[in-house]
């Protein structure tokens, strides 16, 4: 969507900071021997505390209010009775709606200890979303987000998982833009424009180039070759001064 009034913009941000508060409590909440069932119902509780519903559950009928993806699985993991043990890669992803308007956000986390290359590359993830974030502004090429994010990964000696893409979202979860490369896509011709909201949310990775489905379930997803990979994502509004992000906690 383009927004059009402040009262839009409100809307954004209050859905925004939902998700965000359910994102950082779940993390905060990460620790050998909780279940993903569990971290799900401290998210669950946080989005429908405040007047949010999960999106994957309202959208999709996700088995889930959130998703939880830990050490080979890469997205859409079903949260259940697995249990967190120390040294677990563990991506948390929430999405969710309240009066019509949709956010969407996640983040990886190592449960300690775990081996520096782990940590190094999910301090990496970060920074693999701040330099897409740092391209978007008003009047310039979408392409400019991959591109970037492609650079690092290449200077970082990363890959990139690269059929898993940003999205368009404010009044559905998924909207145009449809398929937002976060890597390099000579494809990407479209712009920028003031207003639009869309979500950042690159999949780094040391040696995944594909999520692929399992045979475990009808949801999660898989990085194909197997390696440990991250996400982190935002939603922003896009303006002439760069970014506003609207998935911060408080």
């Amino acid at each position: 969507m383009v927004i059009s009034s402040e009262d839009e913009l409100a809307k954004l941000k209050e859905i925004g900071r939902i998700c965000a508060t359910a994102l950082k409590s779940m993390g905060e909440a990460l620790e050998p021997g909780i279940t993903t069932a569990e971290l799900d119902r401290i998210g669950r509780k946080i989005l429908e505390d405040a007047g949010a519903q999960s999106a994957p559950e309202f959208c999709y009928q996700f088995p889930g209010a959130t998703c939880i993806s830990v050490n080979e699985e890469v997205a859409h993991g079903i949260p259940g009775e697995r249990v967190i043990k120390a040294g677990d890669l563990v991506n948390i992803d929430v999405s969710a709606v309240k009066d019509g308007f949709f956010s969407d956000t996640g983040a990886s986390f190592a449960v300690p200890p775990v081996k520096p290359k782990i940590e190094k590359l999910c301090r990496d993830g970060k920074r693999a979303l701040w330099t897409g974030l740092n391209q978007v502004r008003s009047n310039q090429p979408l392409a400019s987000i991959g591109n970037a994010i492609g650079a690092f990964a290449a200077k970082n000696r990363y890959t990139l998982i690269t059929n898993l893409a940003s999205h368009g979202i404010g009044r559905s979860l998924h909207e145009e833009p449809s398929e937002l490369s976060t890597w390099p896509d000579a494809d990407e011709t479209r712009i920028m424009t003031e207003g639009l909201v869309f979500t950042v949310e690159p999949f780094l990775s040391l040696g995944g180039t594909w999520a692929e489905d399992g045979d475990k379930d009808a949801w999660t997803l898989y990085s194909d070759p197997k390696a440990p990979t991250v996400q982190f994502e935002h939603t922003i509004v896009c303006t002439k001064n760069g970014p506003v992000i609207l998935t911060l906690s408080d």
